[in-house]
């Protein structure tokens, strides 16, 4: 009866053991750097698009040929120009534009599939912490945000990338900066950070 119970044990320790070994050697970790473009608006605004920059790094996660995790930690200027501010002065109504500057720390957790020789579709949520601004007065301080882009990577590891990033925290106040909003449409006052990135990344290794 020991005999019985042992053997079965011994072979599901042994399938155990070889698949783990499998696994480990499919997934593999891989620092990376990125940076580029940023160009930013605030919805509702009726404003410019304002032309900045991002930069940062990223651990990519490899978990199976196609499919990758990859946290990254990101410092992205974003905004928008010629906002105009209303204001009474006199009791005669004045209308001053400027432009609105917001820097966020920004922490994502993107989704990497990767289809035929090197494109890449991607995609995840991001916290994004304010760290500086210009505005004077806000809604909130940090942003909520999900991001989607397409890429295209090298076997050296250089990746050419592309994204677009939607805050879903209303960021400004509408009663002081004027947002000539649309009222047929919902949530007419509510300020979302608006932003496309266009840049490089490269990962340290290679394929």
């Amino acid at each position: 009866m020991l005999n019985k119970l042992r053997y079965p044990s011994l072979l599901l320790v042994v399938i155990t053991f070889f698949v783990l070994q499998q696994t480990q050697g499919q997934v593999t970790f891989k620092p990376g750097l990125r940076g580029g473009f940023s160009f930013s608006t605030i919805s509702e605004m009726h404003a410019s698009y304002k032309t900045d920059f991002y930069v940062g790094g990223f651990g990519e996660i490899n978990l199976t040929k196609r499919y990758a995790l990859q946290p990254e930690i990101s410092y992205i200027r974003q905004g928008s120009d010629n906002v105009a501010r209303n204001y009474y002065e006199s009791n005669v109504e004045r209308v001053e534009y400027r432009d609105l500057q917001l820097g966020y720390l920004s922490f994502a957790v993107i989704n990497k599939f990767t289809f035929g020789p090197g494109i890449q579709i991607q995609f995840g949520p991001a916290l994004d912490v304010l760290v500086n601004n210009n505005l004077a007065k806000r809604e909130t301080y940090n942003d909520l945000a999900f991001i989607t882009g397409i890429a295209y990577r090298l076997p050296s590891g250089l990746t050419f990338e592309a994204r677009f990033k939607k805050g879903a925290l209303d960021i400004l106040d509408s009663d002081y900066y004027y947002n000539e909003r649309n009222d047929h449409y919902l949530f007419g006052n509510y300020n979302t950070n608006v932003n496309f990135q266009l840049g490089l990344s490269y990962s340290f290794g290679g394929k």
